[in-house]
């Protein structure tokens, strides 16, 4: 429109400030964890996988779905059945999650089985490998198994009645079982449950013959299969009419009721019993399955309907890990050995101790690609060393067969002062963990439960040394657990170091779990619930002031889950005013990128690949001056409010300029395994993913070993 001559036209209105509580900024974290299934599927359905590795994936996302409703799911039923009417961040309710979660799980599931029976059993069978059904073996074949099911299986089956003088009998958490209907003698139908064992082969081999010993390969069929094939011998004299597998999740994040319990170790183990016992959060059924057997189980476990999923056969995706004990290595990751950094490698450095080496400096390790012996070989070299005084740790999954707890078994027959804080509150790791406290214990070591309230997750060794007339405190500080299982599949980082200030507020520390403190600060490290949430928003803001006085901010963050909506505040803030920030975050992430004047500078990448991604690294560029933390902590409130965390800096420039440059930058530049988060929350791959040259940080850190 023109305006009358001599008339300015009015400048434009300026754009509404956006509140950052708004709740369209904030992603769901239940369904932004559903989406790292997702990626975790896209793994097993990608061919340029090797093919048993696919499988693997495929097992992976049904172990992680399993949890997901034990513990998350299971979480927001307890709040629906409490009548709570909190929303989240996000704006949705418990219900409302809810029911936005079941079609998104129920979709997955889908897909799930799809890329099994189209894509991965035909690629299987071209490579020799079958799931063989019983039905169509020859009656060599199936006289064998029959052997089989009665010297194998047949005593170790249980088939459970349900009538009125036997009471409906309890199913299992994740247990698989059969629903049987049986005609009787006069004509009469009864229902019974049948546990599929699985403290036998969930595959059964079939052995070779004629023509097939020739043919290189390997025919299977399950367990289940089996039995439901002579389930006759189960009921002599009665008629099998039909059987139906059927799979059940519970309720397995069990509270603990610290300021009622006496004796933590105890309550441990009752939470780990009663676990089997939990609320029905999930029944899996095949689709064949009538709907009056599924009345009989859905009324007597007492489940909601909602909670049903109809779906194909396998029930469990995490029987499918029974497939990779096949020995064929041409279908799997090529192997490869860790490295020793020279200065440790005892073939290169005979005269050299440990200790001497850290003293010339910090030790930097990246494991799977850097082996975690070193860290194993400081505490054995601790335990044996006359001049050690005293090992000091915090173990939250060691796994079993533990060479670290055998070091500190060593130690404390040796003679050395040895204190263990043992989390037994470690989710799914109590069993192991009561297992080496009560041995622990057993041997004289000062074992300690942790703090009230409050979930010890930080990794930290502390090894103390008597050197002449003084003492010196050698540390391990590290981002995973002491396991060396797990050592060689996650990407984690670990630091050697004597810096005496690391030492003293490590020992601050150990003295702050196992005895009684007010400690309100450290000297170097960073540590929840005290002061990690402060000083983090402190480094923050610092980058907005870099920024604001044109000094260029920039943060890059690598974690497993981002759900703080603090620090997601913060984050937005520090974009506001230009600051560029790299986001890694593997599985959950409730901030959303591309929203305009809120977070255009943000970007969120997620890496799915051959090892699981779980280093902690935070990097503020500080006006040039570059601070990088490591450490356990992931920025979820849990994290910074409600466990024992520690955030490590790393002070050496050569290690800082090795962690920006080497490792942070070949991240950033991967397009094989990266996706790139969209502004609904969704995420894409890179459409080089599958060039020849296509960049592939796991790939370049194992070839720079």
């Amino acid at each position: 429109m023109a305006h009358p001559k001599g008339k300015a036209s009015p400048a434009p209105a300026a754009a509404p400030a956006v509140s950052l509580d708004d709740k369209s900024l904030f992603i769901n974290r239940e369904l932004s964890l559903l989406g790292f299934q997702r990626r975790v599927l896209e793994e097993a359905m990608d061919p340029s996988n090797p093919l048993l590795e696919r499988v693997k994936f495929l097992s992976i996302l049904g172990s992680n779905l399993d949890e997901f409703f034990m513990v998350r799911v299971a979480g927001l039923k307890h709040q629906v059945d409490a009548g709570l009417a909190e929303l989240g961040p996000d704006g949705l309710s418990a219900a409302a999650q809810l029911d936005a979660i079941r079609p998104v799980v129920a979709q997955l599931m889908i897909d799930a089985r799809n890329c099994l029976h189209e894509h991965l059993i035909p690629s299987l069978a071209a490579e020799g490998i079958e799931f063989a059904s019983i039905e169509d073996l020859d009656e060599t074949t199936r006289l064998r198994l029959h052997e089989y099911f009665l010297e194998k299986v047949y005593p170790v089956l249980t088939p459970l009645a349900f009538d009125p003088g036997r009471p409906f009998p309890h199913i299992s958490n994740l247990s698989l079982n059969l629903a049987i209907l049986i005609r009787g003698t006069e004509g009469e139908n009864h229902f019974a449950r049948l546990k599929v064992p699985d403290t036998l082969p969930q595959l059964i081999p079939l052995e070779p013959n004629g023509r097939q010993r020739k043919v290189r390969g390997q025919r299977f069929i399950w367990l289940e299969q089996l039995i439901v094939a002579h389930l006759n011998e189960l009921f002599p004299g009665m008629e099998v009419l039909e059987a139906h597998p059927f799979h059940v999740t519970r309720d397995a994040d069990v509270a603990i009721q610290e300021l009622e319990a006496d004796d933590l170790l105890e309550t441990i183990e009752e939470s780990v019993r009663l676990r089997r016992f939990g609320d029905v959060v999930r029944v899996k059924v095949n689709q064949e399955m009538p709907d009056q057997i599924l009345e009989i189980l859905v009324s007597n476990l007492e489940a909601d309907w909602s909670d049903v999923y109809r779906v194909q056969d396998p029930l469990s995706f995490v029987r499918l890990k029974h497939l990779l004990q096949v020995d064929r290595r041409d279908l799997r990751d090529k192997p490869f050995v860790p490295r020793i950094p020279p200065a440790l490698d005892p073939k290169l450095n005979e005269d050299a101790s440990i200790f001497s080496v850290i003293r010339r400096g910090d030790i930097l390790l990246h494991h799977p690609f850097d082996s975690f012996d070193p860290v194993v070989d400081l505490l054995r070299k601790a335990a044996r060393d006359p001049a050690v005084l005293a090992i000091k740790m915090t173990l939250y999954r060691v796994g079993r067969n533990s060479p670290v707890v055998d070091c500190l078994l060593e130690a404390n027959e040796r003679g050395k002062q040895v204190a263990v804080l043992v989390e037994l509150k470690a989710r799914f790791d109590e069993e192991s963990n009561i297992e080496w406290a009560r041995r622990l214990e057993a041997q004289g070591v000062h074992v300690v439960y942790g703090l009230l309230g409050l979930k010890i997750h930080s990794k930290l060794a502390l090894v103390v040394r008597k050197e002449g007339d003084k003492i010196r405190r050698y540390a391990h500080f590290g981002t995973g657990n002491y396991n060396v299982v797990t050592a060689g599949l996650y990407t984690d980082l670990s630091l050697l170091t004597c810096d005496e200030d690391l030492g003293a507020d490590a020992t601050d520390l150990f003295n702050h779990l196992t005895g009684y403190s007010a400690k309100k600060s450290y000297r170097k490290l960073l540590v929840a619930p005290v002061d990690l949430f402060e000083r983090t928003k402190a480094l923050i803001e610092r980058e907005i002031e870099h920024q604001r006085a044109g000094r260029g901010g920039h943060i890059i963050f690598k974690m497993n889950a981002l759900a703080h909506q603090g620090i997601i505040k913060l984050l937005y803030r520090a974009s506001q005013a230009g600051v560029k920030i790299d986001l890694f975050i593997r599985g959950a992430c409730s901030l959303r990128v591309g929203v305009p004047g809120v977070s255009e500078t943000i970007t969120v990448r997620s890496l799915v690949g051959r090892f699981l991604e779980h280093s902690r690294i935070y990097y503020f560029r500080n006006g040039g001056a570059h601070d990088l933390f490591l450490g356990s902590a992931d920025m979820m409130p849990r994290n910074l409010h409600r466990r024992v965390e520690t955030l490590f800096p790393i002070e050496d420039k050569r290690l800082i300029r090795y962690i920006r440059e080497t490792i942070l930058d070949t991240y950033l530049e991967d397009e094989a395994k990266v996706r790139l988060m969209q502004s609904d929350g969704t995420y894409l791959r890179n459409p080089r993913r599958d060039a020849a040259d296509a960049i592939n940080a796991q790939a370049r850190f194992l070839k720079a070993r």
